[in-house]
């Protein structure tokens, strides 16, 4: 039987890769630069983070949302999103995008998804959404296999 090894945190991984850290923080500016809906960017954030599993990014989400005035119902909802009236075309058209970025559907799947993204948003939106979803994937695959500590715990 293995040990348990003892979780990264944040700050130590901040320490050990700063350029890393950097890159991805500047990543994340150039998106938030590009005028994109900035609630519409943390239920990108929120529904990637839960797909992958990860806790500590799914926290500092939810938190995030709540802090913006985000929907309490959309927050709590948004695992659901197809199922649900609540979220608005565009909202439901960058989630099924985000899904297929992250799970990288079969490529009729993908084009579909594509095709109703650029229904709702312009082709600069959309690439902008792209790197909006690429990036919290990057962060959610350091977090969780690192096993980031959530705060208060």
């Amino acid at each position: 039987m293995t040990e348990p090894v003892a979780p990264i945190t944040q700050k130590a991984f901040y320490a050990t890769a700063p350029a890393a850290v950097q890159a991805l923080l500047d990543l994340g500016k150039a998106v938030d630069a590009s005028g994109l809906d900035k609630e519409l960017s943390e239920l990108i954030k929120l529904r990637v983070s839960q797909i992958n599993g990860c806790a500590y990014c799914t926290k500092l989400h939810l938190d995030t949302g709540r802090t913006l005035g985000v929907e309490a119902a959309k927050l709590d909802l948004v695992a659901v999103w197809p199922e649900v009236a609540l979220f608005s075309r565009r909202e439901k058209a960058v989630l099924a995008w985000a899904e297929a970025c992250t799970r990288l559907p079969p490529d009729a799947a993908a084009d579909r998804a594509y095709a109703a993204l650029r229904a709702e948003f312009s082709e600069s939106e959309a690439i902008f959404l792209t790197a909006a979803i690429a990036n919290i994937n990057a962060w959610n695959r350091i977090a969780a296999p690192l096993h980031y500590v959530l705060p208060g715990d």
